[in-house]
């Protein structure tokens, strides 16, 4: 098959680029800055001979937005809103305009737009969104305004013949340098790895093989269309993720963060304490309902699986 993936030069694109590549797929990226062979130049904004690739494709998994990870200031959220829906909408008008337009639309989306809870798990049909929730920082609302709109470019975009998935990913954990586990090891490693602000809030993650065989799964399903989270089934309290963590690494210790101390974390490594401290409890209702069957249902056993692969990766030296 064809597969396009618009801003597929970051960590998800590049972890999906590989595993479809060794599949048997051809796989066109389009990004800004084509450096590889078939990577395509677009802006991520205008038509223009990129979607010549789109025409005639089988799917496309649009990927396109600037990074979560960076310091939630106006300028990067409104970066990060106006990346994210413009993209969107200029790959509906390409599948739009196509003469042979692609059977499915992968459109990546967060967990994130749903509510900072602890109460109970929130799926498909009966979760809650984010937005209003009582005692939180102001500019979490906008975090899940811009998941919103960003599932209702693709939502409103007029693709008749092409099923519209909007992808509802928590936290993808590979052993790839510069991603969320890469960075949660390294603190960990550093006796760092304890809880967060009491660490009650839920984290909710997906192994990256479990991530690719559900964008298979998804690609693959008729019957599928809409939101659909991607997410392990078992969400668990940060104060348990890290101590898992921490156990499959040898680190017997990690010392506790209170909130004004994972401010200070967060600005050292340019990100925000909305990705530490949000409760992201969410599970994946219609990936289990149509009969997903997950390889990593569980975190002990995924963190093993991921710190053997960090341990024998090439230039790992303890």
């Amino acid at each position: 098959m064809k597969i396009v993936i618009p801003g597929g030069t970051g960590q998800v694109g590049t972890i999906l680029n590989r595993a479809l590549i060794t599949a048997g797929h051809e796989v066109v990226v389009l990004t800004r800055r084509p450096a590889r062979n078939r990577e395509v130049r677009w802006d991520g904004e205008t038509l223009g001979p990129w979607a010549e690739e789109i025409d005639g494709s089988d799917i496309v998994v649009n990927l396109a937005g600037r990074s979560v990870n960076c310091r939630y200031t106006a300028a990067n959220l409104r970066a990060m809103m106006d990346s994210r829906v413009r993209s969107a909408r200029v790959v509906g008008k390409a599948i739009a305009a196509a003469v042979r337009p692609p059977r499915v639309w992968l459109q990546m989306s967060t967990a994130t737009v749903y509510a900072h809870r602890f109460d109970a798990p929130n799926d498909e049909a009966t979760g809650m969104l984010g937005g209003t929730e009582p005692g939180v920082p102001g500019y979490w609302a906008y975090s899940v305004e811009i998941a919103k709109a960003w599932e209702r470019a693709q939502a409103r975009a007029e693709t008749p013949h092409t099923r519209k998935v909007s992808m509802r990913s928590a936290m993808l954990m590979s052993p790839d340098h510069g991603g969320v586990f890469d960075v949660l090891l390294r603190l960990a490693r550093l006796g760092l790895g304890g809880p967060v602000a009491g660490g009650a809030q839920y984290v909710s993650w997906i192994h990256d093989h479990d991530f690719v065989r559900a964008v298979e799964f998804l690609a693959d399903r008729d019957d599928l269309d809409g939101p659909v989270n991607l997410a392990a089934p078992a969400p668990l309290p940060q104060r348990a993720f890290m101590r898992v963590l921490r156990a499959a690494w040898g680190v017997p210790v990690g010392l506790p963060a209170t909130k004004w101390m994972a401010e200070l974390g967060a600005f050292a490594l340019r990100s925000d304490t909305e990705l530490l401290v949000k409760s992201r409890r969410v599970v994946p209702g219609r990936l289990l309902e149509t009969g997903f069957a997950f390889d990593h249902a569980q975190w002990p056993e995924a963190a093993d699986d991921l710190v053997r692969r960090v341990r024998g990766g090439p230039g790992f030296t303890g």
